[in-house]
């Protein structure tokens, strides 16, 4: 059963929400809205780590992540959509500053604790996302986004884009993975039982049950929508990875002075 003092926290930050979001244009996507499968509670976002675990191997794709970017011990990094913390925690021990950012209170609270089990100095939290984080430090040398960018529709993911964009240095670079569609349209139903068949293998009945809400609920997009969305953003993208017909990963460079 929940706690009292996190019911109580999490009761506070939802009237935080809104007011900030009457501060804002009433026109605005509102990013803090569940889209898909909701982990904004404490036992949920514990979940998650849980789940994702059974499938994922957190320190081998924050390895991965860190080489690619190629950053140096005093890079200073955004992780925009932490989650609990798999990444930040992890490329706070390779550069001098990681800025974590997410809109779910409950994964950023996670991934404060672990911080502070691990002793962790050099990470920043900020309760924000895409279209609301606003960068106050000096522009970042690189970016990471996770899984997260799929919970925006194609205009807001490309205005989220240029955003990250300007918190980005001169030939900064940007590191994104998501869910992005590869298959053919005309085979889409053949290719979406595959996607749920896989992740029910991997997952269970909550790995079914997570991709069918997915692919109905959620915002992933065709690979050639996401590549021209980067390039009109004003990244290059020097690599593109699909391992399959569901993921991709691209590597990109900030162009322009």
């Amino acid at each position: 059963m929940m706690k009292v003092r996190e019911m109580d926290i999490e009761y506070c930050m939802h009237y935080a929400d809104n007011l900030e979001a009457a501060r804002r244009p009433a026109w605005l996507y509102d990013e803090t809205k569940a889209c898909g499968v909701n982990y904004n509670s404490a036992i949920l976002a514990g979940l998650y780590d849980r789940h994702h675990r059974s499938f994922r191997n957190y320190r081998r794709e924050a390895e991965n992540i860190i080489a690619r970017l190629d950053v140096s011990p005093s890079a200073t990094v955004i992780d925009m959509g932490c989650g609990t913390g798999a990444f930040a925690l992890y490329a706070a021990g390779h550069c001098r500053m990681v800025h974590a950012v997410d809109v779910s209170a409950a994964m950023l609270r996670r991934a404060q604790r672990k911080a502070r089990r691990r002793g962790l100095k050099n990470v920043e939290f900020h309760r924000g996302g895409f279209l609301t984080y606003e960068h106050k430090a000096k522009p970042a040398d690189a970016i990471s986004t996770v899984a997260a960018l799929h919970h925006l529709p194609d205009f807001w993911k490309l205005v989220a884009l240029r955003r990250l964009a300007l918190m980005l240095r001169p030939n900064g670079r940007l590191f994104l993975l998501d869910v992005v569609f590869s298959f053919e349209a005309g085979e889409y139903e053949q290719s979406i039982e595959r996607f749920v068949r896989k992740t029910r293998d991997q997952m269970g009945p909550t790995g079914q049950s997570e991709s069918e809400t997915h692919v109905r609920d959620e915002y992933s997009t065709c690979d050639w929508i996401m590549e021209g969305l980067l390039e009109r953003a004003g990244f290059r993208i020097q690599t593109a990875d699909h391992p399959d017909e569901f993921l991709a990963s691209y590597l990109c460079t900030k162009e322009g002075p």
